[in-house]
Formats: structure tokens, sequence, C-alpha cells
């Protein structure tokens, strides 16, 4: 049986250590928000919900500019605007009927789109598993989250509390992607993504 998955693209960082608005940074011919978007299109979701912060107009801009038809923007009205906040405002937005959401991050831009495949694999095997991707032994982002396993995440919870509640319920999967551990929170970063991609 083929599941029905959405994602939730957290859009909602203040990017302070990158000391400018990380999503909207260039890659190639789109931004960092938009390279994002179309990995989870490509991996074969149909349906996205970014999220973004009070501020974040020109993120939306951004997100809707990218093209993907299935992406639909929402905004975390949380005054703290953490994950957890993020998670459970992308939530409200995604069609109840959906067995999994994919939790994705702005923050890790060369996922690809194979790896988001193999979550939606392994999510047809383990319908009521956490699903984590692992490289080389070491897990990374995205996850995909049960629907049912997520509607548990309440205010004052994180996203960590849901993993480490019960570890029977997490299943990893191996994808030969390094993007899964590549972070980007500072100039630096962002330099090293380029040179990975090859764009100078």
């Amino acid at each position: 049986m083929s599941r029905t998955v959405a994602a939730l693209l957290l859009a909602a960082g203040r990017s302070r250590r990158m000391g400018r608005c990380k999503q909207l940074l260039a890659l190639g011919e789109t931004t960092v928000i938009g390279r994002c978007l179309r990995t989870l299109q490509q991996g074969g979701v149909n349906e996205t919900v970014v999220v973004v912060s009070q501020d974040g107009q020109e993120v939306a801009a951004a997100a809707e500019a990218a093209g993907v038809c299935s992406a639909r923007v929402v905004v975390n009205r949380s005054s703290d605007g953490d994950m957890a906040s993020s998670i459970m405002a992308g939530r409200a937005a995604v069609d109840p009927e959906v067995s999994g959401v994919i939790i994705a991050l702005c923050d890790y831009p060369l996922v690809t789109p194979a790896t988001i495949k193999a979550l939606l694999s392994q999510h047809d095997s383990f319908p009521e598993r956490i699903i984590t991707p692992r490289h080389q032994q070491q897990g990374g982002h995205p996850l995909l989250v049960p629907r049912t396993i997520l509607d548990d995440l309440k205010e004052g919870m994180t996203l960590r509390d849901l993993l480490g509640h019960d570890k029977r319920r997490v299943q990893a999967v191996a994808v030969d992607d390094p993007g899964i551990l590549i972070d980007m929170d500072t100039p630096e970063d962002y330099l090293r993504i380029r040179n990975i991609l090859k764009l100078g």
C-alpha cells in the first residue's frame, strides 16, 4: 500500500549566526529555500507546508517564486518561534488524512531527492515508526514522523522528546547522502556548501 506523506519545511529561523537571512541566500539558479522545496518535490512529496516567521514576508515570497505548485506558506505566530512551535503551526495546515510528515529544515540544503524517496519507501514498510536517515552511521535530517505521533507534540515539548519517548518506534534508513549531515548556520558553512556545489 502506498501511503500519503506531506512535508513541513521549517523556514522561520532568525539566521542570527549567518548575519543575513539564510533562506534567501543564492544557490545556483535558485535560493536555499527554493532548492529545499525542489528536493522535496523531486523526492515525491505532493504537499509541502512552508513555515515562516511573523516577519518572514520575503521568505514567503521566495517560496512562492520557487514554482513548486504544491507548496503553501503558513506563519508561526509564536513569540519564541522555536522548532516545536513551527512544527505545530505547520501541522495544523497539513491534510489530516496524510499518514506521515517529513520534517525538513532549510539548514540542510544539500539533502538529495534520493534521500526523500528512501524515507517514503521506508514509511511504506514501517508506517508506525519515525524514520531517520543515516549516513556512515551518523543520523541526520530530515525525519519522517507518522501523523499519529506528530499529533502528540504539545506546548512545551521538543521534537527530541518525541524521538526519545520510545526508541523502539524509531527506524533508521541508510542513505548515500552526506547532505543529511551538513548544517548551514554560518557564513563559513555557506561558503563550504557553495564549494561542494562547485558554485565558486
